[in-house]
């Protein structure tokens, strides 16, 4: 992943975008030395490394001394400040190659596995740089004595909140895809409002930065989490950095001294971590449900295969039928009104395959229905008519209860995937016991409120009350070769006709659904009775 930029144009840019971040973030340095609360210029270094590699090593190595230079004054003297930009070089490009090799394909942050193996390679190498550092700084004596500790602590804290709160963002912004998908996911109106309740809280937090005492840090927390939950790991990223170059903004502008930063820096760390890992969590829950939507699409069109199959057959036998009527009229030289009537019913015929069609790619596509007025009874005949003769091979007896004049207005073709999804379980249920004893029951029945249940037991094992609570969560069956999404569609479908579908506990099968009747006004709240 390299920008599209000019082949040595990279470099002087890196360069001076790296002394705009040491001097933008320069606050309350210790003893005048590069040892600052918040340092994200080396984000931006381990970006440039992981793009470059060791290449990266001189114009960064140039960027420290330039900082040393204008940001700083040259504090430690050319000797040390040549030998101490070595050392960080050192430093950095060891984390730099640690993630280059760990992540050498993939998006670093695109799982929480990954983030955590990237914080604890920049956590860990952070601190052992800083340990190096302050060393070298400290036995040239430009770090008093007994305060060797102290120093290493800022610096690796610094460091390591710089890394972890910029470069994330900074990764996203050094690619193409990275900035279109961070375009494409916070330039919304709700963007503004988080960012607008983060300056709200840090202004409420920090409005008197010389005495705060940031006991309501955790304030902090609602815009990040606001942003992490709607816009997953690239609104964290943006939503950290606002709220991290905020605090900045503030202490710089104050002209603070002397505050005890710690407790800040690790704060600073932790809301960031905590923010990133909320955002991968939002990010993969979602890819997880658009695989599962998928998924039950693929489903959804190997349970429609068999209506498919039922609604085609009958305008596929016809016409072949007219089709063999009009080779047998054309032999004969029939040329009048016999032929274009056999055509026009062809024409009829060929337009109800393509309507079939259609409606089945309109449903895998949106989930649409063509509503039409159905007898239950109607749709039950059909039904039990596909499957009787599988039924009479396996000795299943199929008791049709007495069919009252009940009509529901719902798309014919996916009220026939549930029953025949329905029908398909409770078989699979009762061949588990001998012959002679398979026996599956459909009635229906008139309840209160305008509404028709529909009910199919079976002679099978029934349902414990703990497969009944999972039953129509996906991937569930008690199935072996099931995919457990079956009974997941036929909710959404009975859900989506303004019905309700559930299995109830027994010694034997029963599942129920409820529809309303055709000419009624479903009422969501009536569905207590079972």
């Amino acid at each position: 992943m390299r920008p599209s930029l000019p082949r040595y144009l990279p470099y002087p840019a890196f360069v001076g975008l790296y002394l705009l971040f040491d001097w933008a973030t320069y606050i309350d340095p210790l003893y005048g030395l590069n040892i600052t609360p918040w340092n994200p210029d080396p984000a931006l270094g381990l970006v440039f490394w992981l793009i470059y590699g060791r290449k990266a090593a001189l114009p960064w190595f140039i960027a420290l001394l330039a900082g040393e230079c204008l940001v700083r004054g040259l504090p430690a003297g050319w000797p040390l400040t040549l030998l101490s930009s070595a050392w960080l070089i050192v430093g950095y490009g060891t984390i730099g190659e640690a993630l280059r090799r760990r992540f050498s394909s993939g998006d670093i942050f695109d799982n929480r596995r990954r983030l955590a193996i990237w914080a604890v390679i920049v956590l860990a190498g952070t601190m052992l740089n800083a340990l190096g550092y302050i060393s070298l700084l400290s036995l040239t004596g430009k770090i008093p004595p007994g305060e060797w500790g102290a120093a290493a602590l800022r610096f690796g804290i610094g460091d390591m909140v710089g890394l972890v709160v910029s470069m994330p963002l900074i990764w996203m912004l050094v690619s193409e895809r990275g900035r279109a998908r961070l375009k494409e996911t916070v330039w919304r109106w709700e963007t503004l409002g988080y960012l607008a309740l983060a300056m709200f809280v840090l202004w409420s937090v920090f409005g008197s930065i010389v005495r705060s005492d940031y006991k309501h840090f955790y304030f902090l927390f609602l815009p990040l989490i606001w942003a992490a939950s709607r816009q997953g790991l690239y609104g964290t990223a943006l939503m950290v950095f606002v709220l991290q170059l905020g605090i900045i903004t503030m202490v710089k502008w104050s002209h603070a001294v002397n505050l005890q930063f710690y407790e800040l820096q690790l704060l600073d760390a932790v809301l960031a971590l905590v923010g990133f890992f909320i955002g991968i969590v939002v990010d993969e829950l979602r890819k997880v449900a658009d695989e599962l939507k998928h998924t039950m699409r693929l489903a959804a069109a190997g349970e429609m295969a068999a209506a498919l199959a039922h609604e085609l057959n009958q305008p596929l036998t016809a016409l072949s039928t007219y089709g063999k009527a009009c080779e047998y009229l054309l032999e004969r030289g029939e040329s009048g009104d016999i032929l274009k009537s056999a055509i026009g019913h062809m024409i009829v015929e060929s337009g109800r395959a393509a309507e079939v069609v259609r409606r089945l790619r309109d449903f895998f596509r949106t989930g649409a229905m063509q509503l039409e007025i159905i007898e239950a009874s109607a749709l039950i005949a059909g039904i039990s008519r596909q499957f009787t003769p599988q039924f009479h091979e396996h000795g299943i007896d199929l008791v049709v209860g007495q069919m009252p004049a009940l009509a529901v207005n719902a798309d014919r073709l996916q009220m026939e995937l549930v029953l025949r999804n329905l029908l398909a379980n409770a078989q699979d249920a009762v061949l588990a016991v001998p012959r002679g004893l398979r026996r599956i029951e459909l009635s229906v029945e008139r309840l209160g409120g305008g509404r028709l249940r529909l009910s199919i037991e079976d002679s099978g094992a029934g349902i414990s009350s703990t497969l009944a609570a999972r039953l129509f969560e996906p991937f569930v069956s008690s199935k072996a070769s099931g995919l457990g999404l079956g009974l997941v569609l036929s909710r959404a479908i009975v859900e989506a006709h303004g019905g309700k579908l559930w299995a109830e506990v027994g010694n034997h099968g029963i599942f129920r659904f409820i529809l309303p009747l055709a000419g009624t006004t479903d009422s969501q709240g009536e569905y207590g009775e079972k």
